[in-house]
């Protein structure tokens, strides 16, 4: 009976190993859900709305390893809010991606304070740095043909100031 025990513990071990290995190799299917919210661009100077797009959330280490390295493709009204505790010299590439992006840098206030056009990774890897406490993604060319720039403002829905 105790080498049965220790045979079921130790098939279980290897599947738990296995399980490890392929969540290590593929993040994304960790990944549950994503919630979504509203984000608004508007001018800095005159508050005039430019844009809006509904925002997957990535506000945990995992989803925001992955980003949007398992999408496809994004509609101009598409993005993903990645959401960190402060605001801070960040560092963002194109891991696994499929199309370009612009990638929009956010202070804690919602003032945007950097944006840049990323194309699909290539080797190395380039990394778009900013400061922000948000990191918008949203199709590339998003910022140009809505207006779109550094000292704008972010409106995210839920969060009262940004």
């Amino acid at each position: 009976m105790n080498r049965r025990l220790i045979g079921a513990v130790a098939a279980l071990a290897l599947v738990a190993l296995a399980g490890i290995g392929v969540a290590a190799a593929n993040p994304a299917l960790l990944i549950t859900g994503y919630d979504t919210t509203a984000v608004e661009a508007v001018d800095g100077e005159t508050g005039e709305s430019l844009a809006a797009v509904e925002a997957r959330v990535a506000d945990g280490p995992v989803k925001q390893y992955v980003g949007l390295s398992a999408t496809e493709s994004l509609d101009d009204g598409e993005g993903m809010l990645f959401v960190h505790a402060d605001s801070a010299e960040r560092a963002y590439v194109m891991r696994d991606m499929a199309f370009a992006l612009d990638i929009v840098f956010v202070d804690g206030n919602g003032t945007i304070t950097t944006i840049h056009e990323a194309e699909p990774e290539s080797r190395p890897l380039t990394r778009y740095e900013g400061t922000g406490r948000y990191v918008l993604e949203v199709p590339r060319g998003w910022s140009d043909r809505h207006g779109v720039e550094a000292g704008d403002r972010l409106a995210i829905e839920g969060r009262e100031r940004a």
